[in-house]
């Protein structure tokens, strides 16, 4: 499996994450992946985190692994898993970015099912991914929500459904359900007494009665993933037609759906992939020109235009 590092995407405790794309366009791996990076002798909890995303590939709802492989790189052995890209970064980066640090409901309902569809599936392969939070779940391209960061996933009970009323409290108000001065505090506020975070006020009933199965102290009365898709916030009305029509929509000449097909004979077979500089390990022109590339392949056409054809054209300024 050859590829090339390019440039930091973030980090953890014990891994890095970066860029990635293959070396040969034949090699079926996809033209732009991310790759998480450990120490080759901290790297079995990288590598148990790669054997559960192989078990759980089938899941729409979860980032896809496309393998491991071993490099040296400044004199250190590494362990390196390769993995989907998620090219529209968090649900905690989207929440920063929005206008006033928070999302609709409609848009709220929308990723939650996507978690619940994704937690059914991990809960039933007998697993809990025990760090559900903004940072980890991720945005493909037109919006399809990915879970991530399997490091501290393991073998038990369902048991994501608090963190997952917490996720979609904070996309609702754009802060944390509670605030802490550190760790212990915290699990204080949640394992010890009868304290429940609060649920919205804005919240529609159907909405706060969600919030409400999901913040149940006693494990074996909260609500699960299965059952929670079946709550009238979730399954009442049919709102994903909107919001994929929605999210599909291109934002720049580039960004076109991946099953987008082009009406036009393309003339352009290949076109090379960016110059790369063994120096800084990174392509001379930009990773945005793979993606670029790509798009343009299907853009390019022999047909000639006839300008002579006016009746359908409309002004614009």
């Amino acid at each position: 499996m050859d590829w090339v590092r390019g440039e930091k995407l973030g980090h953890g405790s014990f891994a890095t994450v970066n860029l990635a794309v293959p070396r040969s366009q034949s090699s079926g791996l996809p033209p732009l992946m991310a790759v998480k990076s450990c120490g080759f002798s901290s790297s079995s909890s990288l590598m148990s985190e790669k054997l559960i995303l192989e078990e759980l590939k089938d899941c729409p709802e979860i980032i896809r692994c496309f393998g491991e492989s071993f490099s040296y790189e400044n004199g250190e052995k590494l362990y390196n898993v390769l993995l989907e890209h998620a090219s529209g970064g968090s649900l905690a980066d989207k929440l920063k970015n929005s206008g006033d640090r928070r999302l609709p409901e409609f848009e709220v309902r929308q990723y939650t099912k996507a978690l619940l569809k994704g937690l059914r599936y991990i809960h039933n392969s007998g697993y809990v991914h025990c760090d559900i939070k903004l940072q980890n779940i991720l945005l493909c391209r037109n919006g399809v929500v990915k879970i991530a960061d399997f490091g501290l996933a393991k073998r038990g009970p369902a048991a994501d459904i608090w963190a997952l009323g917490c996720v979609a409290a904070e996309m609702l108000t754009g802060s944390p359900v509670w605030r802490c001065s550190d760790v212990a505090s915290l699990l204080m506020r949640i394992g010890v007494g009868d304290e429940l975070p609060e649920i919205p006020k804005n919240l529609s009933s159907d909405g706060r009665d969600f919030l409400g199965k999901c913040f149940v102290k006693d494990p074996s009365k909260r609500w699960t993933a299965e059952m929670l898709l079946n709550h009238p916030f979730i399954c009442d009305q049919d709102f994903e037609d909107e919001i994929n029509s929605a999210s599909t929509s291109p934002r720049c000449p580039f960004d076109f759906p991946d099953n987008w097909v082009s009406s036009v004979t393309c003339s352009i077979t290949s076109l090379p992939l960016p110059e790369y500089s063994p120096e800084s390990g990174l392509f001379g022109c930009g990773w945005c020109s793979i993606a670029a590339a790509e798009r343009l392949r299907e853009l390019v056409s022999d047909q000639s235009l006839d300008w002579s054809v006016t009746d359908d054209w409309v002004t614009v300024r």
